[in-house]
């Protein structure tokens, strides 16, 4: 079976970053990107490369799991902890997902109760605790690409050739009642824990990721 990557979203405070979680995971060879509870993000800073990867939607981390399990995939926390190995060692044994903690907090509790292991990325100056969550992503995938010895995509000129846009890109998301009301309470407690941005009247980044399950 092909080696594969896959990147989990799940709660990811500012809502700009998982257009751009999408773009480096569209750059990087990623499978599908995994959203987890919430499904109404922004894509802004995606340029376009929605259209060109699949997103797929759980209610929770335990239905992530199972669907990614079943896939026969290690999940990989992007975390410091006292287990965690540096990413440039590259310690990846099989197709992968990986799952990237919330910009303030990092992996809760929870999300790190489901991952196998987990990696870091070392850092060499003294003037930030952190990276940004996508400039992480891009760092984690990119290494993972190389080691999994995905092709690199042909040039043309100073960039990289694009692939037509595909006449329909499969969403998957199943959503029942039981779903509904559980998506709607998610809602309420992330909004009261300032987790995700609503969106503002007349916000021209307000283009989200809700819609593209729209056609199902």
């Amino acid at each position: 079976m092909a080696i594969q990557s896959y990147v989990v979203i799940h709660n990811i405070a500012k809502r700009h970053n998982v257009g751009t979680l999408a773009r480096s995971a569209t750059a990087f060879g990623v499978t599908e990107l995994i959203l987890v509870g919430r499904r109404d993000f922004n894509a802004f800073g995606s340029h376009g490369s929605t259209s060109h990867l699949p997103f797929r939607h759980f209610h929770s981390l335990t239905d992530a799991r199972l669907f990614l399990k079943d896939k026969d995939c290690d999940l990989c926390g992007v975390e410091i902890t006292d287990s965690a190995l540096p990413v440039n060692e590259r310690p990846f044994k099989k197709s992968t997902a990986f799952l990237l903690g919330n910009e303030g907090t990092g992996l809760s509790a929870k999300e790190c109760e489901i991952c196998d292991f987990f990696v870091y990325i070392p850092q060499y100056g003294s003037g930030t605790a952190s990276l940004n969550v996508t400039v992480a992503a891009s760092i984690v995938l990119h290494q993972f690409g190389v080691w999994a010895g995905f092709s690199e995509r042909s040039r043309d000129g100073n960039k990289f050739v694009v692939a037509e846009r595909p006449a329909r890109l499969l969403k998957y998301c199943t959503e029942t009642a039981e779903s509904i009301i559980q998506e709607r309470k998610s809602r309420r407690e992330n909004a009261c824990k300032g987790f995700f941005d609503e969106i503002r009247n007349g916000d021209p980044g307000s283009n989200l990721l809700d819609t593209i399950f729209s056609e199902e």
